[in-house]
């Protein structure tokens, strides 16, 4: 990949895409193309074709989707599914049609079974029955690594796509009602550090088991796959390893200073026992994720809250 090599950030504003351009720019691309969502609407055909046709990048990372919580998610499942699907099928059309050199599409681990075996292998895609509440998202996210699939099966594109884990880092959402676990037990005890509050309530058991991967750890593996990977398959991208919830609310206790109890409460749902990607994958194409869980949330909660503080 060349340094002059014009490259299309789709999604440049959100967590993943904006991380992504600061990788690149890092790594001295600076012929960057991207749009907003009001200056490109992602879900129309003849204005992704129109946007093509004038700018023929050389390379494409599509970083962009509808993105929501679990209520989001179950409450606006037509919009998931169709959104997300002419999202990428413009894109991914667009991207063949004008000859794009390579194309990266970011998907979800939440595209593999509620109930797949750990830690969890690319080959596990499609054994078995979605995370009900999710699941309008994580089809569109198979259709579109399955639509790169089939055009490199028709048409030789160098298509690959990438599924991380759970991320974190800068520009995540802390909105309480639909935010992920991480960036909500963040805001819960800087909330309840800064009141004083006597205790902090965590939902379930504190048993269940998740994996994070910084988001910049995730833009510097997708800047690798797109110099060094080639192949067909999907790769997972994680840290390989995980810890239980109640592991994670210490950490973040910890690292915000809060000194009241914790409070789990029981009677509320765990989800998932354990949810762990199979890195083997990425490891063997020559990547490894730099970013300590303990590091990253110490970097994330100065970089986003302490200048909320005095």
């Amino acid at each position: 990949m060349h340094q002059q090599a014009k490259i299309y950030v789709a999604g440049h504003r959100g967590m993943v895409g904006s991380a992504m351009v600061r990788r690149l720019q890092q790594a001295g691309y600076h012929h960057l193309v991207v749009r907003t969502s009001q200056e490109l609407d992602l879900r129309d055909t003849a204005a992704v074709a129109d946007f093509f046709a004038a700018e023929k990048p050389d390379y494409v990372v599509l970083a962009a989707a509808k993105v929501g919580g679990i209520m989001a998610n179950n409450t606006y499942r037509a919009d998931f599914l169709l959104d997300n699907l002419q999202i990428q099928n413009n894109v991914i059309q667009q991207s063949q049609i004008h000859g794009v050199t390579k194309l990266l599409f970011l998907g979800s681990s939440c595209i593999y079974p509620k109930l797949a075996p750990q830690p969890i292998k690319e080959e596990y895609l499609l054994t078995g029955p979605l995370e009900a509440t999710n699941e309008p998202y994580a089809l569109a996210k198979i259709a579109g690594l399955k639509l790169c699939e089939a055009y490199r099966d028709q048409y030789g594109s160098n298509f690959i796509s990438a599924m991380p884990t759970n991320l974190y880092g800068p520009g995540d959402n802390y909105d309480l009602h639909n935010s992920h676990v991480l960036p909500a037990l963040l805001r819960k005890f800087h909330e309840a550090k800064i009141s004083n509050a006597p205790e902090v309530e965590v939902w379930g058991t504190g048993t269940p088991r998740r994996e994070f991967l910084h988001v910049d750890d995730l833009a510097d593996a997708c800047l690798h796959l797109l110099r060094y990977y080639d192949g067909r398959e999907p790769v997972n991208v994680g840290t390989g390893h995980d810890l239980t919830i109640g592991e994670l609310v210490e950490l973040v206790r910890e690292t915000v200073g809060y000194e009241g109890r914790v409070r789990f409460n029981t009677d509320k749902p765990d989800g998932t026992p354990r949810k762990l990607l199979d890195v083997s994958k990425l490891a063997e194409a020559g990547w490894r994720y730099r970013i300590e869980l303990a590091d990253g949330v110490r970097d994330v909660y100065q970089e986003t809250f302490q200048p909320m503080i005095g």
